[in-house]
Order: structure tokens, then sequence, then C-alpha cells
């Protein structure tokens, strides 16, 4: 959640502005009793919908990165996010999936997760997403491998365009001992057992 100063930063009344004036040139009347506090909600939900450009994914995983001499593969799976695709602001949503092998360095599980969440909270394309998921992990723990597979809807394909429903993007990246086939194969079998 936004803390209270962002939520009333300078910035949620000039959306709130902005989004009175979008209701008005869609046709509707920004003064009718259910559209009243219409532009303080939306304004205040993309605030909260991309928060992830206050946050820094590398410091939460630095907060809980610890010496450990394991050195197998970590993998949290099924991570769900919520993001919005940069080129239409509609949702995107799905399972991000990350493994990485330690060297030298774990970090706390959660902090994974929350990685997924922080880039997923930014106006996105799902294989940026991907990539900064990816580069993050590698940069911050210096793991001798990452690997990173992201599955999603897009609001985009299903609402417009080709309206197709039940279509599902997967983007994958990995670095280091996963450029190797048979540690890749070891990681989507891991993910696909359920």
């Amino acid at each position: 959640m936004l803390e209270k100063e962002e939520i009333n930063s300078p910035a949620l009344e000039d959306l709130k502005k902005h989004y009175r004036s979008i209701i008005t040139l869609l046709g509707e009347d920004a003064e009718r009793e259910g559209l009243l506090k219409t532009p303080e909600r939306v304004a205040k939900a993309m605030l909260t919908l991309t928060k992830g450009y206050h946050m820094d994914p590398h410091e939460v995983l630095r907060s809980a990165k610890f010496q450990e001499e394991y050195s197998q593969m970590v993998i949290v799976k099924d991570i769900d996010f919520f993001s919005l695709c940069e080129h239409h602001m509609l949702p995107f949503y799905g399972k991000a999936h990350v493994a990485y092998i330690p060297n030298g360095y774990i970090t706390g599980l959660s902090k994974i997760a929350r990685v997924v969440d922080i880039f997923s909270h930014r106006l996105q394309v799902q294989e940026r997403m991907t990539l900064q998921i990816k580069e993050c992990i590698q940069e911050t723990l210096n793991p001798l491998g990452v690997m990173v597979v992201v599955e999603a809807k897009h609001m985009c394909m299903q609402m417009r365009g080709v309206e197709k429903q039940n279509s599902v993007t997967t983007t994958s990246d990995f670095t280091g001992a996963f450029n190797q086939a048979k540690t890749r194969e070891e990681f989507m079998n891991l993910i696909r057992q359920r």
C-alpha cells in the first residue's frame, strides 16, 4: 500500500483533474452522482498500480541477504502478479516462476516475490519485466545462474483488437548455469509439477 504522503501528493490532485477531463471527453457527466468520486478513486488506484516506480528491488533483496553455502537450485514458483501494459494501460496478469543457484549468498524467499511485485507495479511489457527480474537477482545476489519464466493473460488481447480470451503469453530469460539445457529442463520440469 502507498504511504499517506504519496496518496496526498500533488500527483494525486493532478491525476484527479485529468481523470475528470477524461470522463467528460468520453461523453459522460462528471457531476453525475455515481461519477463524482471516480476521478479520485481512479487516481489512487493508478498510484497503487504504479507504486513500483518508488521502490528499489535491489534493496529489497539486500535487506535479507544471507551468507550460505547452499548451491542447489532455489525455486519460487506460482508468484501471482498484476501489471499494466504500457501500450494500452490495460491489465495483464499471471504467474512468475523464479529460480537461482546461490553462489555463497541466499535471500529471503518472500523477497523474490517482492521483486516480482515491484517490477509488475509499473507500466510494463511482459518481455521487459521478465528481463528486469532476472537482472535484479543476478546483479544483487551474484548467483551461479538465474532463470525467470512469466506466463500471463493480456486484457489488451482479450478486450480489444483480436479479442482472444484464452491466449497465454510465456516469456523466459536466464543466465549462467541456466545456459545449460539440462539445468533449464530441470527447472521447467519442477515448475510444471503440481
